[in-house]
């Protein structure tokens, strides 16, 4: 059994069916304990041809052994085999909810937390939470309580039958045992550190394989499969060992156990032959107290796997609590208000920003206004900042109040949902579900649209024709984070997405630059048409994409250098005009060289 502020509530939760399979349990150890006094009659009767049943002597023959043995035999068992399946249905059950019940419960915190805490905490670590770290939570509130209740009832039964039969065997009995829990405490606490380092080093080799099995086009291309494989097995090597490390420990337990558990039989065979030996003891009782003993030896057995199972749990519910307890560092405040019919009017007042891990700004007193419906360019050196500014216009990251305005309010005064609802977002690496083309367009749709909708959003983004042109059409299923198609359809499919939003502000961030310059005017085109009377903020190297926008922000190392039209810029910032100058070079040169 574990204890922990996240899973308490279970017990409680789950009491009747927990109530029921501890009756069950308890009916079942009571039914075992009254075999070993079946064996007794059958050994004295066997011995002596009579046999004692409640003071009275019967004499041992077939109608005895029908009706005082057989019979009452066949019902335990039966009984037994019924209890049996009961307990399981009722504590196995009542775990498998627990754990369905747990991981929706980190699902739901997870979707929550800010993007912050991913950047810390890797995407191996994460699904070995939901995957090893779980089942060994859900093996404890399973088999854990069953151990516990069944280690206490046939204990105390046992135990109590063992000590009216004789008092001092059944303390010699017991002595071995005491150092036995001593001891498989003691090797219990290794356990756990044992296992937290395991669940450690299995992290490790989760997040690597995540990441090089994402990676494998690039390790291919760089001939690094070599490297890659030495690096996995040194990971690998690292699992093994911790492994090891926590086997030797479990196997030292149940070396323990197996020795103390001997001991106690040389003990009971020694002595309890003595009490034969004086006529103490007949040959059925000396049976019958070894068939206590043999009861009493899976409690003991239980207390040594118990212990290893909590050690075990305890680190794996600790690794599950830090999900648990992690909040979003962007939150809602209490008196949020819901952003009603945003016009898409952003300001930006000496906005001012480092990143939470960073040393530097990587913003510095930007000051800037978009007016509803205009449609603006952004452009600038790599890490200029680009893409940080809108992701703080999204309230990826917190920002101080006074710096960011929608529709003049201040975003932080706003519900995250009703800013992220006013927003359609192209990040630059373009992500798509492996799932059909027709629902990864449809991503952002409350419900299934029609498939009209879906296919004019794709001509609107340029990648309807081909769409059409694999064999399943938009109901082609795409590869994981969209592989199967190449990285211009992903980017088209990507704005497709977006534009199926219809939301009043548009971000396309670097989301043409893996199409042909004839793709990226067709999509500008569109754009222009469609987006009309609504904000488009679009983040591109290329100064031909961006030049004929309504207004451009050229910024440079953090900071905004210039902000107007394209001609304002050519004549007013030296920076941007020497950008255009290079980029027009590098076009002149690539064309004569063809």
């Amino acid at each position: 059994m574990i204890f922990g502020r996240h899973i308490n509530k279970y017990y409680l939760h789950y009491a009747p069916m927990l109530l029921l399979g501890t009756a069950a349990l308890f009916m079942v150890d009571f039914l075992q304990l009254i075999i070993p006094n079946l064996y007794q009659m059958v050994i004295n009767g066997m011995n002596r041809g009579v046999a004692e049943v409640n003071g009275q002597i019967l004499a041992f023959d077939r109608s005895f052994l029908l009706d005082r043995i057989c019979m009452p035999m066949v019902g335990i068992i039966l009984a037994i085999v019924v209890g049996r399946f009961l307990w399981r249905v009722m504590f196995f059950g009542a775990a498998i909810r627990v754990e369905a019940q747990l991981r929706n419960e980190m699902f739901d915190n997870a979707r929550r937390l800010s993007c912050e805490y991913y950047q810390v905490n890797k995407v191996g670590n994460l699904m070995s939470l939901f995957t090893n770290d779980l089942d060994t939570v859900q093996e404890c509130f399973g088999w854990g309580i069953m151990m516990f209740l069944d280690t206490l009832l046939m204990g105390v039964l046992a135990i109590a039958k063992m000590w009216r039969m004789d008092p001092v065997l059944t303390l010699l009995s017991l002595i071995p045992m005491a150092f036995l829990l001593a001891s498989a405490t003691i090797v219990g606490r290794y356990m756990m550190i044992k296992w937290d380092a395991r669940q450690e080093a299995f992290s490790k080799l989760s997040d690597f394989s995540q990441e090089s099995f994402s990676g494998i086009a690039v390790i291919k291309a760089f001939v690094k499969e070599a490297k890659e494989l030495m690096a996995f097995k040194a990971l690998n090597l690292e699992n093994e060992k911790a492994n090891i490390d926590h086997t030797r420990a479990s196997v030292l337990l149940r070396i323990l156990v197996t020795m103390f558990v001997e001991s106690v039989i040389c003990v009971i065979l020694g002595y309890g032959g003595y009490l034969v030996f004086q006529g103490r003891f007949n040959a059925g009782e000396l049976v019958e107290f070894i068939g206590y003993f043999n009861a009493v030896v899976w409690p003991i057995t239980a207390v040594s796997e118990l212990i290893d199972m909590t050690s075990r749990g305890k680190a794996s519910l600790e690794r599950i609590s830090e999900l648990l307890d992690a909040g979003p560092v962007v939150r809602d405040r209490q008196d949020a208000l819901e952003l009603q019919n945003p016009q898409g009017g952003i300001r930006f007042q000496s906005l001012t920003f480092r990143y939470p891990d960073g040393e530097q700004n990587v913003l510095t007193d930007i000051t800037a206004e978009i007016a509803p419906g205009e449609q603006v360019g952004l452009v600038g050196k790599t890490g200029s900042g680009k893409t940080t500014l809108v992701d703080l216009l999204l309230r990826t990251y917190n920002v101080e109040d006074g710096m960011i305005f929608l529709d003049g309010k201040d975003i932080n005064s706003l519900t995250i949902k009703s800013v992220r609802n006013a927003f359609a977002y192209v990040p630059q690496d373009s992500f798509l579900f492996s799932d059909t083309i027709a629902r990864n367009i449809a991503f952002c749709m409350p419900e299934d649209p029609i498939p009209r909708e879906i296919e004019n959003a794709a001509k609107m983004a340029d990648v309807d024709d081909n769409i059409r042109d694999f064999a399943s059409g938009y109901e082609t299923v795409l590869g994981e984070r969209g592989i199967t198609v190449s990285g211009g359809q992903k980017q088209r499919i990507s704005i497709a997405r977006a534009l199926m939003k219809n939301a009043p502000v548009l971000v396309l961030d670097d989301s043409v630059s893996a199409v042909d310059s004839r793709t990226e005017k067709v999509i500008l085109q569109n754009l222009r048409e469609i987006r009309k009377g609504k904000t488009t903020i679009l983040i591109a190297h290329r100064i031909s994409t961006i030049q004929q926008m309504d207004k451009i922000l050229y910024l440079e190392n953090g900071h905004l250098a210039a902000a107007g039209s394209h001609r304002h810029l050519m004549e007013s910032c030296p920076g941007y005009r020497r950008m255009v100058e290079l980029q027009q070079l590098e076009e002149e040169g690539g064309e004569s060289h063809v």
